[in-house]
């Protein structure tokens, strides 16, 4: 029986972990503050004396882009500190694996093609700035036991997100603008947390590997897809650019993240992007719009 430390477990990740691991023998302690603190070395060995597992997943971050530009420092104690204390505590045991969830804000967004997992990161944003310093931190301290593992423009019914944004204003709106000009892949955290527990029962080797949907859209699309799943006019979506919503963190143009990672362990990527939102949206309407995203 294998265990399982889930860190940030009430966020999207964390709470879809916690239900794909559920019906399987792994035995799963999820944990969030205050309960773990992980820029808090006694806080993470503590954890890890108690629970002795045998993969740490740290989906805890600090993910409000727009506010890192003004407390990056705050956003580098969480997404780079906190990284390298839990990987250190997992050095210091002689068995425990750290997968390390980054994001697509590593890059700079201006490749015209996707990204591959080794293509040399360029941060234009304190987000990705201290997730990328998260990243380093992780592979210099626990080079053999570790997956760095980036995802992007991640969704569910769980808290807020980008969709629960989208359904709350068409509602709202006859009409709505959404930018055309930035592409990605959007990822439902259960895929991506299947995803997960794929990697770690393949017992692949340590490296990076990008957790996003097949395919690719833009904002725009992904939003007119939403409204064509939920029986609504796609063309009350109306395309706009980037430079008309000036936000304090720049957007990457271009999200998209290759998936050769996969193919050299023999393992699928994840599903294409519209096949999983066709899935996932009734299980978001049914669980309501909750709060805004920050994406």
């Amino acid at each position: 029986m294998t265990a399982w430390l889930i860190v940030g477990s009430a966020g999207q990740l964390g709470q879809d972990l916690q239900r794909v691991l559920a019906p399987t023998s792994a035995e799963v302690t999820a944990l969030d503050l205050p309960d773990i603190d992980i820029t808090n070395p006694t806080s993470v060995a503590a954890a890890l004396t108690t629970y002795r597992p045998d993969y740490v997943v740290n989906a805890a971050a600090y993910t409000a882009v727009d506010a890192a530009e003004e407390d990056e420092a705050t956003a580098q104690r969480v997404n780079a500190v906190g990284p390298a204390v839990l990987a250190q505590a997992c050095a210091d045991r002689q068995d425990t694996w750290l997968v390390q969830v980054s994001t697509d804000y590593v890059f700079s967004g201006e490749r015209s093609t996707p990204y591959p997992e080794d293509a040399e990161p360029n941060p234009q944003s304190a987000y990705g700035r201290t997730k990328l310093a998260g990243e380093l931190a992780v592979r210099e301290l626990l080079p053999d036991r570790s997956y760095i593992v980036r995802t992007a423009w991640l969704y569910s019914e769980h808290g807020g997100n980008f969709v629960k944004t989208m359904l709350r204003l068409e509602q709202a709106h006859s009409t709505v603008a959404v930018v055309s000009d930035q592409l990605g892949q959007p990822t439902w955290s259960w895929d991506l947390a299947n995803q997960i527990v794929t990697l770690v029962a393949s017992h692949a080797p340590a490296g990076v590997y990008h957790g996003t949907s097949s395919g690719q859209t833009t904002w725009h699309g992904f939003t007119q897809e939403i409204y064509r799943l939920l029986g609504e006019d796609p063309t009350r979506v109306n395309a706009t650019t980037t430079d008309q919503f000036p936000r304090p963190a720049p957007r990457p143009a271009n999200s998209v993240l290759g998936h050769a990672g996969w193919e050299r362990i023999a393992v699928a990527p994840i599903r294409p992007w519209d096949e999983a939102l066709a899935e996932a949206l009734p299980r978001i309407v049914a669980a309501g719009v909750g709060q805004e995203s920050d994406t």
